[in-house]
């Protein structure tokens, strides 16, 4: 089996909406469930080793748009968020995430040698994210407080607006390049990310906002879980020219199970074959290198392919993979180093002692 570290997935989303209604977070991921996607026991049956969990904010107010007789789409920008009631939101998901730590459910890591040691262990390694900063305040010292909960990625935006810069709609056809880039804030949180060794992810941003990270990081550039524009064009994916410089910089681009940014017609379709996955696979590894792809599922976010149905049929796609000629060093690479290469020189590991 082929062990696999995906860059992106929202289970602690999950767990949380269940755990308002009263459900044990905890006995949800250890022991199982029918509901979503990702959970210990689908987990291992999958090869899934860990992941980036995110916390993620929800906007209640986000309807997506039908497509319309030629599937084209627009879905209107969901609203900005208010600051308190987010951070309530995302102290509630960390506290999730360290509960299921405390409770030996997964092993939180704040490092690759925590990683590794934690797969080595057959415990889940997840590396806590953060999926849109409106829990963080221009003041930045949330962020301090994340940094020390085990915060090591997050996205300045989500598919919204906020202090720090813009998102993307979820719209088809159309460009990333949709607005406005960075604001004077999220030049400073990209600078503090920096200093501090938090991985920033491009997943939602505008394409400006994309070059506006490019020129003040001194990172790797790094799309969590985004796929080829040329050959789905909504607007959450990647142009050539934004791969071009993933590879130049030596980053990573994470290849999104939804089938909305599979698919060459842009519709939300279980019954989307794997085939599309390899189409998009096949064209980043061509244009980026085989070192810089790598999985980002969107587990518990999206509709992905029913032939993958959850974490426990991860090992489908590796199976496919395998089938078209992608050997052991190539999915060695794609399923998980590919990532700890990037988190390492993101965490600016070299020198520092891990917190094992």
């Amino acid at each position: 089996m082929q062990l696999v570290f995906d860059g992106h997935n929202d289970v602690l989303l999950r767990l949380w909406t269940h755990a308002r209604d009263g459900a044990d977070p905890i006995a949800e991921f250890r022991n199982g469930s029918a509901i979503g996607h990702i959970d210990g026991p689908r987990a291992k049956a999958g090869g899934l080793a860990g992941g980036l969990c995110a916390i993620y904010v929800p906007s209640g107010d986000l309807v997506f748009a039908e497509p319309d007789r030629n599937g084209h789409y627009v879905t209107p920008m969901a609203a900005p968020l208010e600051p308190a009631p987010s951070l309530d939101i995302a102290n509630g998901m960390a506290a999730i995430a360290l509960r299921l730590d405390r409770a030996g459910a997964w092993k939180l890591c704040r490092s690759t040698a925590d990683i590794r040691a934690s797969m080595d262990q057959g415990i889940f390694a997840a590396v806590l994210h953060m999926e849109g900063c409106e829990a963080i305040g221009t003041d930045l010292a949330a962020l301090e407080v994340f940094h020390a909960a085990g915060l090591r990625s997050l996205g300045p935006v989500w598919s919204r607006h906020n202090i720090f810069g813009h998102g993307v709609p979820f719209a088809y056809p159309m460009s990333p390049d949709t607005g406005p880039g960075l604001t004077d804030a999220g030049f400073a949180l990209v600078r503090e990310c920096n200093r501090l060794g938090i991985l920033i992810d491009l997943a939602h941003i505008t394409e400006k906002g994309f070059w506006d990270v490019a020129k003040t990081t001194d990172q790797p550039l790094v799309a969590s879980h985004s796929n080829a524009h040329a050959l789905t064009p909504v607007a959450r994916n990647l142009t050539d020219r934004q791969l071009d410089a993933i590879r130049e910089s030596r980053g990573v681009v994470g290849v999104n199970y939804a089938t909305a940014m599979l698919r060459a017609d842009g519709r939300s379709d279980a019954d989307t074959p794997l085939s599309d996955m390899l189409r998009h696979i096949d064209y980043l590894v061509e244009r980026v290198g085989i070192d810089c792809v790598a999985l980002g599922s969107d587990f518990d976010g999206a509709t992905i392919p029913g032939e993958i149905g959850d974490a426990a049929g991860n090992q489908r796609l590796i199976v496919a993979l395998r089938d078209v000629g992608y050997g052991d060093v190539e999915l060695t690479k794609l399923a998980r180093e590919n990532w700890l290469r990037v988190l390492s020189s993101a965490w600016k590991e070299e020198g520092r002692t891990a917190s094992i």
